[in-house]
């Protein structure tokens, strides 16, 4: 068994493979029901047995989220939902509920069950009651300390695992237990159906004098007091793992390829930086910046240490310094050209910056001196959208390898 393992949000199959090329160890996905992410495009029976024999082809792993807060009326077809997910051949179903746990369990007992993070355990005395009804993994409450985690581990059996999210948004109520999105719009955030409303911006009125109503705010962009910075735990890494957490969960079943990309590629050079050098030694800053390439909030360490900094009292809107240019097909050697397929705007003399899994090109420039369209006729701008183009290059990068373009930062380039 690895020392850790590295699992990634998978909405699709395109971030699945996204995924697993950029180091994940294993992937967790939604099926087409009881999901909490019930607007990412998920997968059916079908397209779950396509992913698990892909994944277990790399030998890595595939789990299934079953986690809704079930109603009664939930249960029906839930057992037969869980017999299909064990056909297909997945590692384990990732469960909330106590009563489709023990279904799970009846139906379908070879498939292993993680314990959801939305059972909000935070304690070791829940953590060793779920274990006792043959739960493998426990995925800890976000509330989790790090302190709690070191009693946790040491109070269950050796064979339990313990997973916990290092990094991804972060929803504002307790372990996402919200109700704001069912209040206001009638979609519940614990039936998958989440509008992000805590996001919004507010106002406040004086109910006896009226008026005109206040924005809550410091300026005139507002505050947004239910908004959340988004997790990031990179820079500690070895204190998870020797607080015994052994699966490192990013968020983001609902992000683009381009960020599972790049936060999958930080964390396994991150993790693999741990391995390889002693305790202590500061992880260089080109993968601590890799997190700051992609879309992003105001970074927070959570609930993890003492100090507590988790509202995002500026703005709502995520920022990102580099755009997804172009994703990798695979490389010509005949004509010694790159194949790309084109995402956003770019053009001959720009200079794209590689996101590779391979170290040997991963942050390297790619200056487009010149490129072509699927005839051979020369192109000057990339401005069709899924374009297919060949780049005069040496650098072999490989399929899924990505080309991304610096833009302006709107926080005039704090962190």
């Amino acid at each position: 068994m690895n020392r850790v393992e590295l699992l990634a949000p998978a909405g699709d199959m395109n971030k699945l493979r996204t995924a697993l090329h950029f180091g994940a160890d294993a992937v967790y996905v939604g099926g087409s029901k009881f999901s909490l992410r019930a607007n990412a495009k998920n997968f059916d029976g079908s397209q779950l047995v396509e992913a698990a024999e892909y994944t277990h082809s790399l030998g890595k792993k595939i789990y299934v989220a079953a986690n809704v807060f079930a109603c009664n009326s939930d249960f029906d077809g839930l057992g037969e939902y869980f017999e299909q997910i064990s056909r297909a051949g997945v590692d384990a179903a990732i469960i909330s509920d106590p009563g489709a746990l023990a279904l799970c369990r009846e139906v379908a007992p070879e498939l292993e069950i993680h314990l959801s993070t939305q059972a909000n355990t935070t304690n070791k005395y829940s953590a060793k009651f779920w274990a006792d009804q043959g739960v493998k993994r426990i995925v800890l409450a976000r509330e989790t300390s790090m302190k709690d985690i070191r009693e946790i581990r040491e109070y269950l059996p050796a064979d339990i695992e313990i997973e916990a999210f290092v990094h991804g948004a972060m929803c504002i109520a307790y372990s996402g237990r919200c109700l704001l999105s069912n209040a206001l719009t009638g979609r519940s955030s614990n039936k998958g159906d989440c509008v992000q409303a805590c996001r919004w911006e507010y106002s406040i009125v004086e109910t006896n004098r009226g008026g005109s109503p206040l924005t809550i705010g410091e300026d005139g962009r507002g505050t947004y007091l239910l908004n959340s910075k988004d997790l990031n735990m990179i820079e500690h890494i070895g204190e998870l793992i020797e607080a015994g957490v052994y699966s490192f969960k990013v968020e983001g079943r609902m992000k683009s390829p381009y960020y599972v990309a790049s936060v999958i590629n930080a964390y396994r050079r991150a993790i693999d930086f741990y391995n390889q050098n002693p305790a202590g030694t500061a992880l260089p800053e080109d993968i601590i910046a890799e997190l700051y390439k992609n879309s992003h909030r105001d970074y927070t360490t959570g609930f993890y240490f003492k100090e507590q900094d988790t509202v995002c009292l500026e703005t709502s809107q995520p920022r990102c310094e580099y755009e997804f240019s172009a994703e990798v097909i695979g490389y010509d050697d005949a004509r010694g050209m790159l194949v790309a397929e084109m995402r956003n705007r770019f053009k001959t003399g720009d200079e794209l910056e590689i996101l590779s899994a391979n170290g040997e090109y991963h942050n390297k420039v790619l200056r487009i001196d010149r490129m072509y369209d699927e005839e051979m006729n020369e192109v000057a701008e990339a401005k069709l959208v899924q374009q297919i183009l060949y780049i005069p290059t040496d650098k072999k990068l490989a399929k899924a390898d990505i080309l991304r373009k610096k833009v302006a930062r709107s926080d005039g380039g704090k962190r």
